[in-house]
C-alpha cells in the first residue's frame, strides 16, 4: 500500500527534528569548564570527542541522504510501515549516539567540580601507572576515572563494544563516592585497571586453557577436592586481584580485606553464578599472591588477623563447605599461577611481568625510611610505590604526622597538578584535530 500523505509529512517533521537535536551536541573541548589540574590525560578528550564525532557524522550523512529521499518522488512508492521503519532504525541509532555522550559526560562534568575534578584527575595517573609494566610491548589505553553511587567499582575497558556500536576509546573506570577514603582508593582502583591490563595480556582465556586438565581431572574423581572448579570460576576476577597486589603490595590485601568486611553471612556467601571469590577466600588469596610475589612476614600477620576477625565457625562451613579445601590449596594455585608463560610478553612467566623489585620488603622499608626522614619524598614516588609505601607503614604500625587520608588528599592534588609531565612517559594515540558536531 502506498503510504499516506500524513505519514510522509510527519517522518519529514521527525528527521529535521533529529538532526536539529544532533546539530546541538558540542564536543566535550566546548561544553565543558574546569581547572586545569582536572583536566584529563593529554590526549583522552580529544580521543572521545573524535569517536563521538565520527559517530554522529556517519549517523548524519545517512539522515541526511534519508531525508533527500523523503521528497524525491521514489519516496511516493514505498507504504506506511517501510516508511516508518526507515525512520525509527535511524531514531534508534540516534538515541545510541547520545546515549554514548551521556556515558562519558559523566566522568567529563564532574571534572568542573573543583575538588572532586582535581583529585579525579589524581585517579588517573594513579591508574594509568598501575597500568605502566616498562615493557615495549604493552601498550596501555587512556584512562579516566568518575564517580557514582554503587556497592563496587567497575571498568569499562577500552577497546570493547559500547552500548549502540563503536569501540571504545578509552578505559573508563567507576569508582563509588564511599571508597574515597584510606587504601580502598587505591585496591579498587588498580583491581578496576587490572581487568584492563589483563585484557592487554590475553591472560584470561591463556589461564583459562591451561586449568583445563586439572578441572576435567576433578570432574572425573567425585570424590576428590574440587579446588580448581572454583579458581576456574574466578579466575577474571582472581587475575585482577593479583595486578593489584603486583602494583601495590600489602595495600591491595588491606584494601580489599577493608571493603568486604561485611556481616558473616555476606563474607562466607558462595554463589555459583558469582565471578567473584566468597570474600573470606578472596582476602586470604590476596595475601598469599603477595607472598608468592614479595615475600615477607607481613603477609602471615595479614592470614592470622583474618582468620581472627571471620573465623571458620560451623556456620560458615555450612554456607561455604569448600573453604577448607580452598584455603590449603591457596598457596599451592599462587605458585601455579605466577609460573604461567605468557605468549604476549615473550614467553615470560606472569610472575616476572607484574612482579617488581622495588616492593620487596627491603625496598619499601628503605623507601619508609626516607618518607619519615624526608616527607618530600612522598611527591617523587610512583603513585603506585606511594601506595604501597603506605601500607607497609601500617604493618610496622608506623605513627606519621596528620592521618593517612590527609597524605591521600595531598598526593591525588600533587599527580593531577603534575600529571602531564609524568604522563608523557605513557603512549597515547596519535590523533587529529577533532571537529564539531553534524548540521541539519
Amino acid at each position: 500500500m502506498v503510504h499516506t500523505a500524513f505519514a510522509l509529512r510527519t517522518v519529514q517533521q521527525e528527521v529535521d527534528a533529529l538532526l536539529r537535536r544532533m546539530a546541538q551536541v558540542r564536543p566535550f573541548a566546548l561544553a565543558e569548564t574546569m581547572v586545569p589540574a582536572a583536566t584529563p590525560a593529554r590526549g583522552t578528550m580529544q580521543l572521545i570527542d573524535r569517536y563521538l564525532v565520527k559517530g554522529r557524522r556517519r549517523w548524519a550523512a545517512r539522515t541526511r541522504a534519508f531525508a533527500r529521499w523523503l521528497r524525491s518522488p521514489q519516496a511516493f512508492s514505498v507504504g506506511d510501515a517501510e516508511l516508518y521503519r526507515q525512520y525509527v532504525l535511524l531514531r534508534l541509532e540516534a538515541n545510541a549516539a547520545l546515549a554514548q555522550l551521556d556515558l562519558f559526560s559523566d566522568a567529563i562534568t564532574q571534572r568542573s567540580e573543583t575538588s572532586t575534578g582535581v583529585f579525579l584527575a589524581g585517579l588517573d595517573h594513579l591508574a594509568q601507572d598501575a597500568l605502566a609494566l616498562d615493557h615495549s610491548w604493552l601498550r596501555a589505553p587512556p584512562v579516566l576515572c568518575y564517580l557514582d553511587t554503587g556497592i563496587g567499582a567497575a571498568i569499562r575497558r577500552a577497546r570493547t563494544r559500547l552500548p549502540g556500536g563503536g569501540e571504545n576509546p578509552v578505559a573508563l573506570i567507576r569508582m563509588p563516592r564511599e571508597r574515597m577514603v584510606g587504601l580502598g582508593i587505591g585496591a579498587s582502583l588498580v583491581h578496576e585497571a587490572g581487568h584492563q591490563g589483563a585484557a592487554l595480556l590475553d591472560l584470561v582465556p591463556l589461564l583459562r586453557r591451561a586449568m583445563e586438565p586439572m578441572i576435567q581431572a576433578e570432574a572425573r574423581n567425585p570424590s576428590g577436592p574440587v579446588v580448581w572448579r572454583h579458581w576456574g570460576r574466578w579466575i577474571s576476577e582472581i587475575v585482577a586481584d593479583l595486578w593489584a597486589v603486583s602494583r601495590l603490595g600489602v595495600s591491595a590485601t588491606l584494601g580489599v580485606m577493608n571493603v568486604i568486611s561485611l556481616p558473616r553471612v555476606f563474607v562466607f556467601r558462595a554463589n555459583e553464578d558469582d565471578p567473584h571469590p566468597t570474600p573470606w577466600v578472596r582476602v586470604l588469596l590476596s595475601a598469599q599472591l603477595g607472598q608468592a610475589l614479595y615475600p615477607s612476614p607481613h603477609w602471615a600477620q595479614l592470614i592470622t588477623m583474618w582468620g581472627s576477625v571471620y573465623p571458620l565457625a560451623p556456620d560458615a562451613l555450612q554456607r561455604a563447605p569448600a573453604i577448607p579445601e580452598l584455603r590449603d590449596h591457596a598457596p599451592v594455585f599462587a605458585r601455579w599461577l605466577l609460573a604461567q608463560r605468557l605468549p604476549l610478553a615473550e614467553g615470560q612467566a606472569l610472575g616476572r611481568v607484574l612482579g617488581r623489585r622495588g616492593l620487596s620488603w627491603d625496598a619499601l622499608s628503605e623507601l619508609s625510611l626516607r618518607c619519615e626522614r624526608e616527607p618530600q619524598t612522598w611527591r617523587q614516588l610512583r603513585p603506585c610505590d606511594a601506595f604501597a609505601v603506605l601500607g607497609h607503614q601500617r604493618m610496622q604500625h608506623k605513627d606519621r604526622s596528620g592521618s593517612e587520608s590527609e597524605l591521600l588528599s595531598s598526593l591525588l592534588t600533587h599527580w593531577a597538578l603534575n600529571g602531564e609531565a609524568q604522563r608523557a612517559q605513557t603512549p597515547i594515540f596519535s590523533l587529529s584535530s577533532s571537529t564539531l558536531g553534524v548540521s541539519p
